[in-house]
């Protein structure tokens, strides 16, 4: 099936499960580089003047494929990504070079995911110590020793500003002018009263410079198990010459 119907089928899926006559926002998730982002966009275009979906936007797409997205829906009178939802947390703040900055620049709101660092910025996670974050015995970020090494500097950092883990944490991915909102993530309603009760949490100057003496700004602490790795990293026949024209002669 070609991806234009791919993208088609998929929202009228959506639509017939969620039992609603049109979608607010409808985000792709991860850009496929074999296709090429015009058809994509006219896709999306489609669904957007027939009413099936009101906007839509992506899903951890780098900042120069979303430069050349919005070249592409301007040059060829097509509807535009409004929205960008990348990983963003204390521990891993690299959209800040250039995602961020890209979204602010087209407009774009942008939907942080993991500001709980995937549970690592809970609390609930300590050197030497057992959890009952259930991801933790699946993903290798949770036993990286540098992002430990980061949780333990912060937990006194909240302690000292009379805050939990999870308010610091939450509190620190709204704080940049580039985010509109953050994923709260809660699994249960005792999770889901926590988090929302520090709602109105407003971190000073003082407590942000702290943070960014431990995660720099721009940097990422590890990486993520479910970070987006473009294919011109995975794919080694991307990165390197054929054996035959490895010369430099």
């Amino acid at each position: 099936m070609p991806p234009r119907r791919w993208i088609i089928t998929a929202a009228e899926n959506s639509l017939r499960r969620l039992q609603t006559g049109h979608i607010d926002v409808y985000q792709i998730h991860r850009p496929d580089p074999g296709t090429d982002i015009e058809e994509t966009l006219s896709a999306l275009t489609d669904l957007v003047r027939s009413g099936k979906i009101r906007a839509f936007g992506t899903s951890t797409m780098p900042a120069s494929d979303l430069v050349e997205a919005h070249w592409v829906a301007e040059r060829r009178g097509l509807e535009r990504f409004r929205t960008e939802q990348p990983p963003y947390s204390i521990l891993n703040r690299s959209i800040e070079r250039e995602v961020l900055p890209v979204a602010q620049q087209y407009g774009m709101g942008i939907l942080a995911w993991g500001p709980l660092g995937q549970g690592m910025l809970t609390g609930r996670v300590r050197r030497g110590q057992d959890n009952d974050v259930t991801r933790a015995k699946f993903f290798t970020a949770f036993s990286d020793e540098r992002r430990l090494d980061a949780v333990e500097r912060l937990i006194p950092l909240a302690d000292e500003a009379g805050l939990p883990m999870p308010h610091l944490a939450m509190a620190f991915a709204i704080s940049h002018p580039g985010v509109t909102s953050a994923l709260l993530g809660a699994r249960t309603m005792e999770q889901l009263d926590d988090l929302l009760a520090g709602v109105d949490v407003v971190l000073s100057d003082d407590v942000l410079d702290r943070i960014d003496e431990i995660v720099p700004p721009g940097t990422d602490i590890g990486t993520l198990d479910q970070a987006y790795v473009p294919p011109t990293i995975h794919k080694t026949e991307l990165r390197r010459r054929p054996l035959s024209e490895r010369s430099a002669a």
